[in-house]
């Protein structure tokens, strides 16, 4: 092949790779809609106005913090203030290549999607001035920050976990777990919903208003996350199939397993706990789909689904902590889960496949690290909140729903299907 042909060959491959990153970038945006439906469709109708803010407020946020700080914070060489290269404080010299523009996007609703995770732990009963200001710290500086350790060689720097070998291929730690642990902190320093637990301190169910809502938002869940992994390859090839394989595999046995499972606990086959264990396969797969057979994605997956059943359970009911939509269970302990499992199923490394447990203990030391430091300044940053301009939304405004309370309307207007209890 002739040097005309090796660079036409070559700007060929950079354009497809720019075409297949901006459209993975599109499809986990649209988990935005996703995670909407989900958190609404499982909390009250009282709730839903504030819930579709949240959801709509956070990635808007997210967009300018994570470029304005938190890009540079993640993937500069020295992990400096603003940016990295031409990426710089708005209005600075764009000096970046095409490929970076596409990269920081691809970045950009990762981060988004971490501050998600927060609010369906939060939801019903958390002020939205103060959802605001910790939506503006998690993804400038907690997200990022920790992501730089695990990621930073894809952009100028490089991280102290990934040179140990941590393995979290799109994010089941990085992301999902990052954005699980922030959700316990703040549902710990919240307090449960008025009426979750009676006075004998049993936890009392809090039915999800519209399921029909729930069930799409998996479903948009579940089509993202061919964006989320595949994407992440950053590359158009061929292992864009096979993770897409392995990524739709463990969604399908976790929802199968939570299902058995919640049948089992609750004799009943239920739905919320079904849709969840979808998602709970779809985050424990993140961090493994590149390097995990089809049955070991399997196998991930239905560990997943019977997890998370368990680990709602659990939180509800021992720890007595009010998480309306499941968000600790799914994406924190879930994606700590999915994470420890590259160790065990990588068929490169992995304790099945005859790689000792090196990998594991790398593993390990990434997952725990990741609850150290999410948990642990999730709970400083939801002090200061609380004790500044506060966490907690009024009794009155919680009974009569934040919709009316925080934004003066409502999400079915002229429809009385909800009340105020």
């Amino acid at each position: 092949m002739d040097g005309t042909a090796a660079e036409t060959v070559r700007q060929l491959q950079a354009n497809l790779d720019i075409v297949w990153t901006c459209l993975a970038a599109f499809l986990v945006f649209f988990m935005q809609a996703g995670f909407a439906m989900v958190e609404s469709g499982f909390t009250r109708a009282k709730n839903t106005v504030n819930i579709l803010m949240k959801n709509l407020m956070d990635f808007s946020i997210g967009s300018i913090a994570f470029f304005i700080l938190g890009f540079g914070l993640m993937f500069g060489a020295s992990n400096g203030l603003f940016g990295t290269g031409g990426f710089a404080l708005a209005g600075a010299d764009w000096s970046g290549g095409e490929w970076d523009f596409t990269f920081l996007l691809f970045q950009t609703v990762f981060a988004g999607t971490a501050a998600t995770i927060v609010s369906g732990a939060m939801a019903e009963r958390t002020r939205f001035k103060s959802y605001l200001v910790y939506s503006v710290f998690i993804c400038a500086f907690i997200y990022p920050v920790f992501g730089s350790w695990a990621w930073g060689s894809l952009g100028d720097g490089g991280g102290w976990l990934e040179n140990l070998g941590f393995v979290d291929f799109a994010g089941s730690t990085v992301v999902h777990s990052v954005g699980g642990w922030l959700a316990l902190a703040g549902a710990l320093l919240l307090g449960p919903r008025i009426g979750k637990y009676g006075p004998d301190g049993r936890a009392r169910a809090i039915p999800g208003h519209n399921m029909a809502l729930a069930a799409l938002g998996v479903f948009i869940l579940w089509f993202g996350w061919f964006g989320f992994n595949p994407g992440s390859t950053n590359i158009g090839d061929g292992a864009i199939g096979r993770i897409a394989l392995t990524t739709n595999l463990a969604a399908a046995a976790g929802a199968l397993t939570a299902m058995a499972a919640s049948w089992i606990f609750s004799r009943k086959p239920d739905a919320s706990m079904a849709l969840n264990g979808a998602l709970a396969g779809l985050v424990a797969i993140t961090a493994p789909c590149a390097s995990v057979s089809g049955a070991g994605a399997m196998a991930i997956g239905a560990v997943a689904g019977v997890l998370v059943v368990a680990s709602v359970l659990f939180i509800d009911r021992v720890l007595k902590v009010d998480d309306p939509v499941g968000a600790v269970s799914v994406h924190g302990v879930c994606g700590a889960w999915g994470t420890l499992a590259v160790g065990l199923f990588a068929l490169d490394g992995g304790l099945f496949y005859g790689g000792g447990l090196h990998q594991l203990a790398v593993q390990r030391l990434g997952a725990a690290t990741a609850f150290a430091w999410a948990f642990g300044l999730g709970l400083a940053l939801f002090f200061v909140i609380a004790r500044t301009i506060g966490l907690r939304a009024a009794r009155r405004e919680e009974l009569q729903g934040l919709d009316v309370g925080e934004h003066g309307m409502e999400a079915y207007g002229g429809f009385q299907i909800f009340t105020t209890s």
